[in-house]
């Protein structure tokens, strides 16, 4: 694929979204940023975004656009180009997103849930170079999970793939995808908050002390990023939920390489910003878990293109759907 062909990724999140022009090497040659403010409704961010659309038409030979990527929080339908009520973007309800930009730009338009769409950015450019079955964790506020499965991009049926974080892992614990004990509950940044919540709780009433809450009123603002700071220090309370949340990895790790047989699982933010707060326990529970011909030949590893990866993996849809149209 030549330098002078152009892509365009939009990254609609619930805080701010963001257009990028590139080419397949991903040189940025454009990139606008712009608060969604949710409360404004749909409308607003999608008035915004056809604005910058023209923009672009000015700055750049928009000829040279082979296609548009959409990555955005789901739930979704990428084959209607439909954005499904997503909880971080109220009002986006059944919006034909796909349809809207491409009637303004005639432009082949794709769409992917954010999980699918940094699969495809860390499979093509980052720890999952040259793999044919990896499979991306998101582990942020959530956890969610993007396929590739035998070199392409699998989001099942009805775009219910890799919804992992509602896997069961117990019938006690933290809240996660609306299920208690869930992968998501006890792994990802909202879970180990709640999970340190509890643990929390309990000391409280009991009246014992513990390092990172000294009162009820302090519960609600305890956060992963705080705990990972005194987990970091070595602070014992930090590390007890640190390590649950692991052993809890190392679970749900184990499912995963036994049906679905990767070679790479890469995992994000939470986890990449840390990986040795998980690496030992979560490693230990895989070995005894997991089928040993299939862990042999899967290896677990941070993310690598870090806070770049919402551009990245929206110019990545643009991309990977051009090539599949190609195909076709």
């Amino acid at each position: 694929m030549s330098l002078n062909k152009y892509f365009i990724g939009i990254d609609i999140g619930g805080s701010k979204c963001t257009l990028t022009v590139s080419n397949k090497e991903l040189k940025i040659l454009h990139r606008i940023q712009f608060a969604t403010h949710t409360e404004r409704g749909p409308n607003y961010a999608i008035n915004q975004i056809l604005k910058i659309i023209d923009e672009f038409k000015i700055k750049i030979d928009f000829e040279k656009v082979k296609s548009i990527g959409i990555s955005c929080g789901g739930p979704l339908n990428s084959k209607r180009g439909l954005v499904l009520s997503p909880p971080n973007l109220p009002g986006w309800d059944n919006i034909p997103i796909v349809e809207i930009i491409n009637n303004k730009t005639d432009k082949p338009t794709f769409i992917q849930n954010d999980a699918n769409a940094c699969a495809l950015a860390e499979w093509r450019y980052g720890a999952g170079i040259g793999t044919q079955n990896m499979i991306f964790l998101t582990f942020g506020t959530g956890l969610g999970a993007g396929l590739i499965l035998n070199g392409q991009l699998y989001t099942g049926s009805n775009d219910n793939a890799g919804e992992v974080g509602h896997i069961r892992l117990d019938y006690e614990g933290p809240v996660g995808f609306n299920k208690t004990g869930s992968f998501e509950g006890f792994c990802s940044g909202s879970g180990i908050a709640k999970l340190a919540q509890i643990k929390a709780e309990e000391k409280l009433n009991k009246g014992e002390k513990i390092s990172y809450c000294s009162s009820f009123e302090e519960l609600h603002a305890i956060s992963a990023l705080q705990l990972s700071k005194l987990a970091n220090m070595g602070d014992k309370d930090a590390l007890e939920v640190f390590n649950l949340s692991a052993k809890k990895l190392g679970y749900g790790l184990s499912i995963l390489i036994d049906i679905l047989n990767p070679e790479l699982i890469v995992i994000g933010s939470v986890y990449a910003r840390n990986p040795h707060l998980f690496d030992v326990l979560s490693n230990e529970i895989i070995s005894k878990e997991a089928i040993p011909a299939s862990r042999s030949i899967c290896s677990v590893v941070p993310a690598q293109l870090g806070d770049n990866v919402g551009d990245i993996a929206s110019i990545c849809v643009a991309i990977d759907g051009y090539l599949t149209h190609k195909k076709l």
